[in-house]
């Protein structure tokens, strides 16, 4: 059975750096793609980052790219988002997920926003002004 779970979301000032972590246990981590997504109360779902380790390629949304950073620990089975420089816009409810595909293109999986991956239960990002 396939488990993700996110943590670190919490409550920073704008400016501020949050860095948001990601296991998933259940199946061999580094041949999948994995993302971060995001949904705010009233808005769209959107892909924030992705990442296919096995060909090193990452994908980052125009509104985050510069401030963000996604990495994974494939010996840790983590996923990471760092995320610099926050603004009140950023501030959502935070979803890892892992294709349910291997080797899954970064791109692609960060833009089926509500395709049938593997979800964890979401941490939220709260940054006041």
């Amino acid at each position: 059975q396939v488990q993700v779970v996110e943590s670190g979301g919490g409550l920073v000032q704008a400016g501020g750096s949050l860095r948001l972590s990601c296991t998933a246990s259940g199946l061999p981590f580094a041949d999948y793609t994995m993302g971060w997504f995001r949904q705010a109360p009233g808005k769209e779902r959107e892909g924030v980052s992705c990442i296919r380790w096995s060909v090193g390629r990452t994908y980052y949304a125009d509104s985050v790219k510069g401030r963000f950073t996604i990495s994974r620990d494939n010996a840790k089975n983590t996923l990471y988002l760092q995320m610099n420089s926050l603004k009140p816009e950023d501030t959502a409810m935070y979803y890892c997920a892992a294709s349910r595909l291997p080797y899954a293109a970064e791109y692609v999986v960060c833009r089926n926003v509500y395709a049938d991956n593997y979800w964890g239960q979401g941490t939220q990002v709260t940054v006041s002004s």
